[in-house]
């Protein structure tokens, strides 16, 4: 909200109130705002103010403020600019960070806000009718250079001007010419595409000719030879001097200085800089070599700022320092992560919302009065997959490693380290998500067998699976959801944990039934609860919890007077899950007897105020690269999907997790190297946020990306299909072939199958509770809608509808009946219905396009009742194992054979064993794929479908 004051111009009046970008110019020493239509064009004569507000997750507005200046604008007016920024600074409430752009030498963040790209215009601005040049297209060479964002620059159309190094665009009047240097990158070259397509739009209204031209190319293509044409014929062009090598800049030392009312620079120490150092009544300059940055003080008037600002630039240009210096102006709380990295130990402080802080303390004040206060819904905490598909879990023992039994699997040990597969149906394809749990108390020998474990595992599993680490105390809320109820014992069953406590001379308080325990119970839902063995003291103890007392002769259940009343339901559904025989006794907070403080060694204090969460941070976006032990991160501002370029590395920071993006032509070669980088990155703590090495890590590979990954991207499917390097994939968007370059569908033929697992089980579909899960694929949803901001809920969710078929009905003419919706247990298919005549495979007219191992699905319920005997429903409504051994009946009975048709009236009302099911599926599929127009097999193939052909005697 702006603090509109009588110091600020008129042209502020309202500005950052909404999210988005604002821009004004100086035309003639005033402010004149820029329409949103020419956003993106800036004259080289002109100076402008740019304003870019954003709502964080948070709920609250972050501004930056930025003043570009062009190369021929007058000093009157860059002075004007930069004075200007510090008044809209000041609207805003002084807590922007505002940043000096240069023609030429723009900021990342600032060319984001652009793209593709800006190209300045020569002139200047002036909000008169513009002229319209009706005289010849005037050639122009651009050279591109940036691999993210792109800083385009014109250059003399001469072949001097051509180099190796860069990527160039000749824009003529009926063709676009791209020129690659042999020594550019794969990622500048894409980038490069994108101006070609916006030059394409904007300068030729999207009608002219793209050619791309590779340096060192030059028989036999008439794109090569015009191109050559136009700088006077082909020449080799010379290698490149040593001069026009750009040397890396020597880092010289940090430096502070204090900045006098005056404007004088004065040295503040050379020690090693801390947070102490600067005042709330001064102003400072870091001087970090290529970034300066001026840090204003709370306390100082905008006068001494304007004075300070000043300073810096008078000594940039007197040391000759001025172009090319990125110089940042931070009011004090406003500091960014890279100003805060220069100095020593910046304290992290989380200040809490007041209204959060308020709305907890006044349901604290009305709980202890004995008031059933209703809480405000908390923040969405709904799973992004399905959360009914098959749970496994392995405990790792050192080289061992021992599945453990479905009545078992929600109970996990704290000593211990497991991993967990969790195979869920997603977006037309089985998924499959690895964690490895890592329990508080395990030894690192364990934690490193059980990593290697499952890279094996995932190694060994089709397709490209998420692979997790996750740290007890740590874990995602995903993780909860996906075990919908589990228990954390203390102790472990390792042996290298047995042999390490004994060496420590530390007694085994693994838990058993005969001993002591104290439990806190946690969740959300019954869909999402947790008890955790806690240490049986009474420190231990939260007003904001319940908790479960297991001793020797009583079972005591706590009530906390902050808790709610969805905390008790838990408390009850917990109590059961633990041991449903205990008859627990009920206390609630401040009744307690003596016996319950003498179980937990005596009563001392414990919290009793109500916890505030920490506000949601926003994502953000970094590649990473990691050559010869130097470990480099780079931040992307304003992501996109299209930022995901498959030669990359990239880290999705969204501080309570991270994920690592691997592209399919990086040059990373495992997913256990994955987890090395984000590891690395978890230390290198690039935001200065006071990450945790325990920070849950994703490792997600191109193609294969989950909607919890999506969801924070505006996802195109397609564009995570393609093939072929970033260029050739912008090549075939430009040229409109993209559908040639997209790869097919990865179907999962696991879904069907024997799911193999190290020891050579077959999973069931179990809960943990013991029961059944839901096959249900309900929320198969591939995240191509998800922002940041935009939280779709799973409670209740919605199947998705699989069209086998164009969305065009087809006509009475094509020997369609209608279309039938039935229910399976993988999905709701819609799927059009065609006489039995057209399906046969012998027929004389038969269906083509459907989906030959469905064949039956697109009979009519009356001839579907006629063969099988029962209706559709009834049909998929039986188990897979059973549909597959009445198919497989089917095929043998359509081989005309009279034991095949007494096989099939048996199985009709008897069913036999899964295994025999399992096996004849691969029979019956293997029948579907020879009878589809196949000569190989007539007996089982083309007589697939001709029962009627089969006499009811035989």
């Amino acid at each position: 909200m702006s603090l509109f004051g009588k110091d600020i111009d008129s042209a502020f009046q309202g500005a950052g109130a909404k999210s988005g970008l604002e821009i004004w110019c100086i035309e003639n020493l005033r402010l004149v705002p820029i329409p949103k239509s020419s956003h993106g064009k800036f004259f080289s004569g002109s100076a402008y103010i740019i304003l870019n507000t954003v709502l964080l997750k948070s709920g609250t507005p972050q501004h930056d403020i930025h003043y570009w200046i062009g190369n021929d604008a007058k000093e009157v007016d860059s002075a004007l600019a930069s004075d200007k920024a510090l008044e809209l600074d000041a609207a805003l409430g002084s807590y922007t960070v505002q940043y000096r752009e240069v023609q030429g030498q723009e900021t990342e963040k600032f060319l984001s806000y652009f793209r593709p790209c800006i190209i300045p215009i020569e002139g200047v601005f002036s909000m008169g009718p513009g002229h319209v040049n009706g005289e010849t297209y005037q050639v122009s060479l651009l050279t591109c250079k940036g691999d993210r964002v792109v800083h385009v620059k014109e250059v003399p159309f001469t072949r001097s001007s051509l180099n190796h190094n860069d990527v160039f665009i000749l824009d003529t009047a009926s063709k676009i010419f791209l020129f690659s240097g042999c020594n550019s990158s794969i990622q500048e070259r894409a980038k490069a595409l994108e101006v070609v397509q916006f030059i394409k739009e904007n300068k030729h209204s999207g009608n002219c000719e793209v050619a791309t031209i590779d340096d060192g190319k030059f028989v036999g293509d008439p794109d090569v030879g015009e191109f050559w044409s136009l700088f006077g014929g082909y020449a080799p062009i010379p290698r490149d001097t040593p001069s026009a090598v750009h040397e890396q800049p020597e880092i010289s030392a940090v430096k502070l200085f204090w900045i006098t009312t005056e404007g004088k620079l004065c040295k503040s120490g050379t020690s090693t800089l801390n947070k102490e150092m600067l005042s709330s009544n001064k102003c400072y300059m870091l001087d970090c070599g290529t970034e300066f940055f001026v840090w204003m003080g709370r306390n100082t008037s905008i006068t001494e700022r304007k004075t300070s600002i000043s300073a810096v630039e008078d000594f940039l240009r007197s040391k000759g320092r001025s172009i090319g210096i990125h110089l940042t102006y931070l009011t004090e709380g406003s500091e960014t992560p890279l100003f805060r990295s220069y100095f020593a130990g910046w304290p992290q402080t989380v200040e809490p919302k007041l209204y959060e802080e308020g709305r907890g303390k006044v349901a604290a004040i009305f709980k202890q009065q004995g008031y059933d206060v209703k809480e405000l819904p908390e923040e969405d905490c709904q799973p992004f997959i399905d959360c009914s598909g098959i749970l496994k879990v392995w405990r790792a023992n050192g080289d061992e490693l021992s599945l453990v039994p479905v009545a078992e699997q929600m109970k996990l040990f704290s000593g211990d380290c497991y991993i967990v597969q969790y195979i869920y149906p997603g977006n037309g394809r089985e998924e499959n998500l690895f964690y490895v749990w890592l329990g508080r108390r395990s030894v690192m020998e364990d934690r490193a067998d059980a990593i290697s474990h499952m890279n094996a595992i995932v190694n060994s599993t089709k397709g490209d699976p998420v692979m997790a680490r996750i740290v007890e105390d740590k874990e995602p809320i995903q993780f909860f959801l996906i075990f919908q109820k589990l228990i954390i014992f203390k102790g472990g069953m390792s042996t290298q944990y047995k042999s390490s406590i004994a060496e420590k001379g530390i007694s085994d308080d693994t838990y058993d039934d005969t001993k002591t325990a104290l439990f806190r119970v946690q969740g959300t839902s019954s869909l999402n609860m947790q008890a955790i063995q806690v240490n049986q003291v009474s420190s231990s103890l939260n007003s904001s919890y319940c908790y479960i007392l297991k001793t020797e002769a009583t079972i005591f259940t706590w009530v906390g007077s902050l808790s709610s009343s969805r905390d008790h339901d838990l408390l009850d559904r917990m109590l059961d899950l633990i041991n449903p025989t205990w008859q627990p006794i009920l206390l609630r907070e401040g009744s307690e007897p003596d016996v319950f403080w003498s179980a937990l060694g005596g009563k001392v204090e414990y919290p009793r105020e109500k916890e505030i969460k920490v506000n949601v941070e926003d994502p953000h976006l970094f590649t990473c690269t990691f050559t010869d032990g130097d470990f480099k991160v780079k931040e992307i501002f304003n992501f996109s999907q299209d930022d995901l370029t498959t030669e990359d590395v990239l880290v999705l920071d969204c501080h309570s997790e991270i994920y690592v993006w691997i592209g399919r032509h990086s040059h990373v070669g495992s997913k256990q190297e994955a987890l090395t980088l984000g590891l690395k990155f978890l230390e290198k703590d690039i935001l200065v946020e006071g990450l945790s090495s325990e920070t849950p890590i994703y490792v997600v590979t191109e193609g294969y990306e989950p909607p919890f990954f999506t969801r924070f991207f505006e996802w195109d499917s397609s564009k995570a299909n393609m093939l072929g390097n970033s260029f050739e994939r912008k090549l075939a968007i430009l040229k409109g072939k993209a559908k040639n370059m997209e790869a097919p569908l990865r179907s999962s033929w696991k879904a069907y199958s024997m799911e193999s697992t190290p020891d050579g089980s077959r999973s069931r579909s179990v809960g943990p509770n013991g029961l059944g899960r839901s096959s249900s694929p309900a929320s198969s949803v591939s995240g191509s809608s998800f922002k940041s901001s935009d939280y779709r809920r799973f409670s209740s969710p919605t199947p998705i509808t699989k069209n086998l078929f164009s969305a065009e009905l087809p006509s009475p003419s094509s020997g369609v009946v209608g279309i039938l919706q039935f229910d399976q247990s993988e999905a709701d298919v819609n799927l059009l219905i065609y006489p039995y005549e057209r399906l046969k495979v012998v027929s004389n007219d038969p269906v083509t396009g459907i989906n030959v191992t469905k064949r039956e699905a697109y009979l009519s319920e009356q001839e579907f009742e006629k063969i099988f005997g029962m209706s559709k429903r009834a049909f998929y409504e039986l188990p897979k194992w059973k549909q597959n051994k009445l198919k497989l009946g089917f095929a043998m009975l359509c081989a005309g054979s009279v034991r095949a048709k007494n096989a099939m009236n048996i199985m009709l009302s008897n069913v036999v064993d899964a295994v025999v099911g399992s096996i004849s599926y691969y029979l019956f599929g293997f029948a579907f794929a020879f009878g589809n127009g196949s000569n190989s097999n007539p007996l089982i193939g083309r007589q697939f479908f001709a029962l009627k052909d089969i006499p009811s005697s035989s």
